[in-house]
Parts: structure tokens; sequence; C-alpha cells
């Protein structure tokens, strides 16, 4: 896993106009969390963000903040403007080397499934694994083989292992399988016809309504 250096600095003021100010300045709020410390309010540069925001891979951050140490860190959490999809929050976690962390990492798969040659259509289920091992031990992403993948077969979380890493996700997940083109138009068709209809609107006519009043 490769590294990235990003520079910070402590916000002091974490008011809707203080943290305004912030973003319009192409800043980012952010918190630092320490494991048996308080945490830290920060911002960085939004383009700094870039390398471990937008990529499918995990990265260690090496967080300087001002005259400090360099925190090793992961990105634990982003948060988007649902209008404009920028950047809008960020939290980091100190990791320490020497103890285990738990987050989530990225499936990767690789060959072509002997399925899909077969006519039958790739179904990934889950894109990303829950799990737990020393921050150096930690891989950008998670790979998973389907080369021998035959239609109507799937693979579960229980079915996966990863040196020095610890799977927390449940077992008996499915992660990829392969199914017939058929059985993906019946799934759809099912999800159509359970789909409650609205009631129709039923509207009466003006000499129906005269005669009434």
């Amino acid at each position: 896993m490769s590294d990235i250096n990003i520079t910070a600095k402590k916000r002091t003021k974490s008011t809707k106009g203080a943290v305004n100010k912030i973003r319009r300045e192409g800043n980012v709020p952010g918190i630092l969390y320490s494991k048996g410390s308080e945490p830290v309010n920060i911002f960085v540069e939004e383009l700094s963000l870039k390398p471990v925001v937008y990529t499918s891979e995990v990265h260690l951050v090496n967080l300087k903040i001002e005259d400090q140490d360099s925190v090793r860190s992961i990105l634990k959490d982003i948060q988007f403007d649902p209008l404009t999809d920028r950047i809008v929050h960020v939290d980091f976690q100190a990791v320490t080397l020497g103890k285990a962390i738990q987050l989530q990492l990225p499936i990767s798969f690789i060959g072509s499934a002997v399925g899909v040659k077969e006519g039958g259509k790739l179904q990934q289920n889950l894109h990303k694994l829950d799990i737990q091992c020393l921050p150096k031990d930690i891989p950008q992403h998670l790979e998973v083989d389907i080369t021998n993948l035959h239609i109507g077969n799937s693979i579960l979380v229980g079915d996966l292992s990863f040196e020095n890493i610890e799977i927390l996700s449940a077992a008996d997940t499915v992660v990829v399988s392969v199914t017939t083109i058929k059985e993906t138009t019946d799934e759809k068709t099912d999800e159509l016809q359970d789909t409650p209809k609205e009631p129709e609107l039923i509207s009466r006519g003006k000499a129906q309504e005269d005669s009434e009043g």
C-alpha cells in the first residue's frame, strides 16, 4: 500500500459561517480521530484529497497538521454535496502500526468467468469487504479470482481468504455469481410485478356533479 502526504490546518471555529468560509476558499473541513485522544478539527485543501477520494484503492495518509509531526491515518468517511458532488467533509482515523484496525476494502476481480463465455451474466453483489488487519498489511484492494465461475455458481464471503487479513463480513453473503440471462430477466419482471400500483383517480362529470348538487 502506498502512502500519500496531506497537509492540514487546525480550525478553531466550527460555526456554520466559519465552515462555509473554509469551503468558499477551496478547503474541506474535517476531523482527525485518534484512540484515547480528543478529536481534532481540521481543514485541508480540496485538491489534495483527490488522490485518496477519487480512487477505488485504499491508501495510508501521512497527515501533517501545521507544526506537529505527521500522523499516520486512513480516510474513514467522506461526505459529498448532493447537488454539486463536491467534497464537503472528511474524517480521518489515526492508526498505530502495531495495532489492527477495521476498515472496508474494495473487491477487484481477476480473470474472465467461464460462465460468461457460456452465455451467462456476471452479477456482483458485494463491492467491499469489512476486514481487520495491521496497517502494514492493508492492500489497495482485495483480489478475487472468478475464472472458474460457471453458470449457476457463486462465490461467498466464506470462500475467500487473504494473507494476514481477518474478514468480518458475514460468511454467507454472496460476493459474485453467474446467472442465465433468463434468470436476470425473470428477476426484473418479478420486481415490476411486486411494485404497488397507484390508485386510479376517478373523476366525475360536471353533469353528474350538478345533478347531485
